[in-house]
């Protein structure tokens, strides 16, 4: 998938198929003609969700959740239709960057299930993740290219998104050995970074649609999976401080990136709706969240401001980006 395709689970484009001679469309054609941005949208509503529940919001966090349920159901939907009916077509999509949305929304949304009580179906996401991963990963790997737009960084997000939803079931004392995997894949997760800075194009921040906010939005899930094993009992001293340490140095990369991309938007302003603009939402919210969960975790209590600043920003861009995303649907044609 190319950059003018945005982000979404394969190259799923809108449109409709008429059987023939009944000029009726068809059914299947309609649920794989899903916008190509509701896997980042569903990144984007749960991650908000999650800020949400961390500031305390708690009805406005499960009004979103509930949406996330929705647009990830839909969204599975399609996926499905898509892998059986055009397996060609999906295997392609599968070699590129925003397939990797799959892993990181269906992450994403349990570990929003786990705040919810939900740790069953939590563990059972947790599991389809962990299966779909290392066959996405690989393949985009493989295929990766030079001077690529944000959605490179994927590869560190979707692996982070297994380490963030790892970590919260250890939390809730679905076993210890989730907290060591959880840390096995954050340092993947850290290595995936480095190897997406080499791929991407840093011109993005002034050109980029929306998906170039992705390279801060993957430092930011980082620290969120950070938060996790700082809060975990598993490490007590040395352990713990140093994965306090660097979990904050991580953060402050993610603000200090914030702001860069901020400063990008100002001197170069991009206002025309863009599906990848769910993809600047999604580091908007997780920017929110990670300073809200460490602010806890690790005892930094001016994170919790700056968090409750942040994700009001997040609130308010992912408002202004759903109602875009409406008018886009509703001038196609596709909500009719």
């Amino acid at each position: 998938m190319g950059a003018a395709d945005g982000l979404g689970w394969g190259r799923v484009r809108a449109g409709r198929a008429a059987v023939p001679g009944s000029g009726r469309v068809s059914s299947e054609r309609r649920w794989v003609a899903v916008p190509p941005a509701f896997g980042s949208v569903v990144m984007a509503t749960g991650i908000v969700s999650i800020a949400l529940f961390a500031a305390g919001f708690r009805t406005l966090s499960a009004l979103f959740m509930w949406l996330d349920v929705g647009v990830w159901v839909l969204l599975a939907a399609a996926f499905g239709t898509r892998a059986l009916g055009d397996p060609q077509g999906w295997r392609a999509a599968a070699a590129t960057p925003p397939a990797l949305t799959a892993i990181a929304a269906t992450t994403v949304l349990g570990t929003r299930l786990v705040l919810f009580g939900w740790t069953g179906t939590a563990c059972v996401l947790l599991a389809l993740a962990v299966v779909v991963w290392p066959v996405l990963l690989v393949d985009v790997v493989t295929h990766m290219g030079h001077r690529m737009p944000g959605a490179v960084f994927l590869v560190c997000v979707a692996t982070q998104g297994l380490g963030v939803l790892a970590g919260q079931l250890a939390l809730v004392g679905e076993g210890d050995w989730l907290a060591w995997a959880a840390l096995v894949v954050y340092g993947l997760g850290l290595a995936l970074y480095a190897l997406a800075c080499t791929r991407f194009d840093f011109r993005q921040v002034l050109t980029g649609a929306g998906d170039h906010w992705v390279a801060g939005g993957a430092l930011a899930i980082s620290a969120v999976a950070g938060s996790k094993l700082v809060a975990s009992p598993v490490w007590t001293g040395l352990a713990h401080d140093t994965l306090r340490t660097l979990t904050l140095a991580v953060l402050g990369l993610a603000l200090a990136w914030y702001a860069v991309l901020a400063v990008g938007e100002l001197v170069r302003p991009r206002p025309r709706y863009d599906t990848r603009r769910w993809a600047t939402v999604f580091p908007l919210g997780m920017t929110a969240a990670a300073c809200l969960l460490l602010s806890t975790a690790a005892h930094v209590s001016w994170l919790d401001p700056l968090g409750r600043v942040l994700l009001w920003i997040a609130v308010a861009a992912w408002t202004l980006t759903g109602i875009g995303l409406l008018r886009s649907l509703a001038g196609r044609g596709a909500l009719g």
